[in-house]
């Protein structure tokens, strides 16, 4: 199982922004957050970079947070934060195997894949883990 502190994330707020709007957007069974309350949050960090409503189809569902800037991603965060306290979560859990990527990434991505590829590499295989050598 895995689990993030609402509070004291460990991470960057540019992070903590996308990993908890994918976590609401991916339909995760395991998350405990209810599917309300995913899709609350979705909704008002859309309405903080975009004018229109948000999308109704899952797949539509991703935040394109280039164009925001510092005091819009602390807005986001704040408001995530404040919605899992009101709601009671201080700790959000789930379980969810890595799995391939549903579509490619764009062009315009992967610089970004690359660099946190870099970041963080893959660990390399053992024959303690099963892998090969």
């Amino acid at each position: 199982m895995q689990s993030l502190d609402v509070h004291r994330p460990g991470m960057p707020d540019l992070q903590f922004v996308l990993l908890v709007v994918a976590l609401c957007t991916a339909r995760l069974p395991s998350l405990n957050v209810p599917e309300p309350l995913r899709e609350t949050i979705f909704d008002r960090c859309w309405a903080l970079i975009n004018d229109g409503p948000p999308p109704t189809t899952p797949e539509e569902r991703v935040l394109d947070l280039r164009s925001g800037t510092e005091l819009t991603l602390d807005a986001m965060a704040e408001t995530i934060r404040g919605l899992l306290t009101e709601a009671g979560i201080a700790t959000l859990t789930w379980t969810h195997q890595p799995s391939e990527p549903s579509r490619p990434s764009t062009p315009a991505a992967k610089p970004l894949i690359e660099r946190l590829q870099k970041l963080y590499p893959e660990p390399p295989s053992s024959p303690d883990r099963g892998g090969t050598t």
